[in-house]
């Protein structure tokens, strides 16, 4: 596979096989409001202030500046826990030492509000959040539309979703991940932040690939017969049958790397079958490589051929940065939809993991491209 082949990020495969539905969407801050779960409950004590701040139409780092600006407290000071949006109305939580509480009284500013403080000991880090709670609402939905969208959006509450990275992750022209490449090569930049976003821009190029290779598996297992399928992917009998015969949508491979669902250790699948009812459960989720000299190796067989196919040729490049893995299949939690015919607005709610994105769901609801 050649990179360079192409300027901009890959075409993502779908896991359902409905129609594109006609419905318009804004991510502004009445139809596109994001909350942040923290990971744990704030102790209530220590050397840091959490504040709870909602912000609209401000990214994460406006938000900061602007506190930076009211405050007096340095950038490098403020601890969050994950980048939210600009559009739309979203709510998270940052950290500020305990000694400038008293800069942040009388805070007042159009687009962005202190709604709680709390008392925590440590500062927050990127990850330490359970979560985000979505709701999105979609206009000019025709009653026949609003039907199909309840079907495809109970169809992914109960299957769950490809979890690709979503379009922010590549930049305006969706081509981040080529500059991530010319950095893994030896092309640096002098802003540190900036060449770790630019490689992890192209860990994600890869990892959505591979993730589309198996989409597309998925899909073969299901429309082709036993011998069309083993011919496909130079499959044995029984390898073919093992897939063939998985009831869920997305496959799972003996020898890939499991995960315990939404959070644990990894390891090798072994029992295929057991895994498979786990799978179902929604106790597991196979997980995708984020390129690296660290990542948890994957077993040997099919599993290692589909991923050599998408990752071989940068392999030495991965010996220069640390890697890790990544659930491909997601679930929604709190899952819940409305219709207003005579307003023509469909609305749903849920809850995802950390990681996951919001308009990956919606791109599968709708079969379109937000970019």
């Amino acid at each position: 596979m050649n990179l360079e082949e192409k300027n901009t990020t890959s075409k993502l495969l779908y896991s359902l096989k409905h129609s594109p539905i006609n419905a318009y969407f804004s991510k502004n801050s009445e139809d596109f409001v994001v909350r942040e779960k923290p990971l744990y409950d704030f102790s209530g004590k220590g050397e840091h202030l959490i504040l709870h701040i909602s912000k609209k139409d401000l990214s994460t780092n406006e938000a900061l500046r602007v506190l930076s600006e009211f405050s007096g407290v340095k950038m490098r000071d403020f601890g969050y826990a994950g980048l939210k949006d600009k559009q739309g109305l979203t709510s998270q939580f940052i950290s500020v030492p305990k000694k400038f509480e008293a800069n942040f009284a009388n805070f007042s500013h159009q687009k962005l509000k202190i709604n709680e403080v709390f008392v925590h000991d440590n500062k927050l880090r990127i990850g330490h959040l359970k979560g985000n709670s979505f709701f999105i609402r979609l206009k000019k939905v025709s009653k026949l539309d609003a039907l199909k969208l309840q079907n495809a959006f109970e169809m992914i509450a109960n299957q769950g979703f490809a979890n690709y990275f979503g379009y922010q992750r590549f930049g305006k022209f969706q081509d981040n991940f080529l500059q991530g490449l010319e950095i893994l090569r030896g092309k640096k930049l002098k802003n540190r932040k900036m060449n770790e976003f630019l490689i992890s821009a192209f860990q994600s190029e890869l990892f959505n690939r591979y993730l589309a290779r198996r989409v597309q598996l998925s899909h073969f297992a299901r429309d082709f017969d036993l011998k069309e399928f083993m011919q496909i992917y130079k499959l044995s009998k029984e390898e073919a049958r093992e897939l063939k015969e998985q009831k869920q949508f997305f496959k799972l491979l003996k020898g890939e790397v499991l995960g315990h669902y939404p959070y644990g250790k990894y390891f090798i699948c072994e029992d295929l079958q057991n895994e498979v009812q786990r799978f179902l459960g929604k106790d597991l989720s196979p997980c995708g490589l984020l390129l690296g000299k660290r990542a948890f190796e994957c077993g040997g067989g099919f599993a290692r051929h589909l991923e050599d196919e998408i990752f071989g040729q940068f392999y030495e490049l991965g010996t220069h940065i640390q890697g890790s893995r990544r659930y491909l299949w997601s679930f929604l939690e709190e899952a819940r939809w409305r219709f207003d015919e005579e307003k023509a607005h469909f609305c749903c709610e849920f809850f995802l993991q950390k990681g996951s994105y919001a308009t990956v769901v919606l791109e599968e609801l709708l079969h379109k491209d937000l970019t």
